[in-house]
């Protein structure tokens, strides 16, 4: 029998005692024999010697733990731990082994890893079930009139034919269709922020903005997803409407524009980005002008946009306020506030505002950014376990937002 060596099979008595039965009658060479047997030439010695050596007995199967172990505690330095751990049941082992080593320098303790394995061991100690980011439920608004919403995204990125990358940065009405930009600029916030400034200047501010979770529009590990540029819209009073991850239907409006505007632009693409932006300009004025559009009967957008909007770009923006329920704090630098005389992470995107923080029927505390829930601090640990973006469809409020435990109060 030819192939490749293998082990015993799932009966390993009855071929071991088959080999030997074999190899006593002594017609074939121990490689023809162990040939036969699918074994290497080593493991039938190893089976003539422990047979040999043991009988029957040395066929059974070994444990392949090593004999010695140097990194296993011994019962002295096991004991030690154990104890420290019942005279401090919130310690974990990082704490126990600084502990230890600046009591006993001299003594060769274990990793933190060995000591976390025996208490787990021991039952001291209990893997923790990460809490997930709770999604909200927040249906979007229902646009009636111009200026009740636009959608803002980044068309994805194609070259021009020097090998330039190009991204189309667009903003549309969702009520009249009308396309309010179409511009080339990096996908970051310092290439969107000037454009749709120039935009609030000029035509006013809309009721909700919706668009992507991704940067710079939102951020899926923030807490409610906020990114600079949200919390900026935020304060102007516009409401930031997150879309679905997956879901580009619930801007279909807004994709559809895209679908028509790669087909007249960019098949092929233009030499340079100068020449690309020249025809996004060109379609911008006969899609809003010329185009009649389906969905407006047959009317083309300008027909039916209305500028300026009913709310003006203000010239100065007031910070957030909060009723005396909160408590406020400021976002540092880093991105944490002090509470309960410890520093705790809220997010980068919020460095420099106010948040409020109000306690929940259950003992914990709710921090807030104007009207949205940004998480919950756990009084036990000291942590933010942060609120996902709010959702059109999906996710459910969690029992701390369902109850009045406080008046929200915000700029909108």
């Amino acid at each position: 029998m030819g192939g490749l060596p293998m082990p015993w099979g799932t009966h390993a008595m009855v071929e071991k005692a088959a080999f030997l039965a074999d190899w006593e009658c002594g017609v074939e060479t121990m490689t023809a024999l162990c040939a036969a047997h699918r074994i290497s030439r080593q493991a039938g010695y190893e089976l003539l010697r422990r047979f040999h050596a043991e009988g029957v007995a040395g066929l059974q199967a070994r444990s392949r733990a090593p004999h010695r172990s140097p990194g296993r505690l011994s019962a002295e330095l096991a004991e030690a731990i154990v104890a420290l751990r019942h005279a401090h049941v919130t310690w974990g082992p990082k704490k126990i082994l600084a502990f230890l080593r600046s009591r006993q320098p001299d003594l060769a303790w274990p990793a933190a890893s060995t000591i976390g394995e025996l208490l787990k061991r021991e039952g001291l100690i209990h893997a923790r079930r990460r809490r997930q980011p709770q999604p909200v439920t927040r249906p979007f608004v229902a646009a009636t009139d111009p200026n009740d919403l636009w959608s803002i995204d980044f068309k994805g990125y194609f070259r021009t034919r020097d090998n330039t990358r190009c991204d189309p940065l667009t903003v549309t009405d969702a009520v009249s269709r009308f396309l309010l930009a179409c511009t080339i600029g990096p996908p970051t916030t310092a290439g969107v922020q000037p454009v749709v400034e120039r935009l609030f200047r000029e035509h006013g501010l809309p009721l909700a903005i919706r668009c992507d979770n991704g940067p710079p529009f939102g951020c899926s590990r923030t807490p409610a997803g906020l990114s600079r540029l949200s919390v900026g819209w935020l304060k102007l009073g516009i409401r930031v409407e997150y879309i679905d991850p997956g879901c580009p239907q619930q801007n279909g409006r807004h994709e559809r524009m895209h679908r028509t505007l790669k087909q007249e632009t960019a098949r092929p693409p233009a030499a340079t980005p100068a020449e690309q932006q020249a025809r996004f300009d060109a379609f911008r004025c006969e899609y809003n002008n010329v185009r009649p559009h389906e969905a407006l009967e047959q009317a083309t957008p300008a027909r039916h946009w209305r500028s300026p909007s009913p709310r003006p770009c203000p010239d100065h923006v007031d910070e957030p306020w909060y009723d005396p329920e909160h408590a406020v704090r400021r976002v540092r630098s880093g991105g944490e506030i002090k509470w309960g005389g410890e520093l705790i992470f809220i997010s980068e995107a919020l460095v420099g505002e106010p948040v409020g923080i109000t306690e929940t029927q259950t003992g914990d505390w709710l921090v807030r950014f104007m009207d949205l829930d940004l998480g919950i601090i756990d009084r036990r640990r000291k942590t933010l376990f942060r609120y996902g973006p709010p959702r059109p469809q999906t996710g459910r409020a969690a029992p701390e937002q369902t109850g009045k435990t406080v008046t929200h109060v915000s700029g909108l």
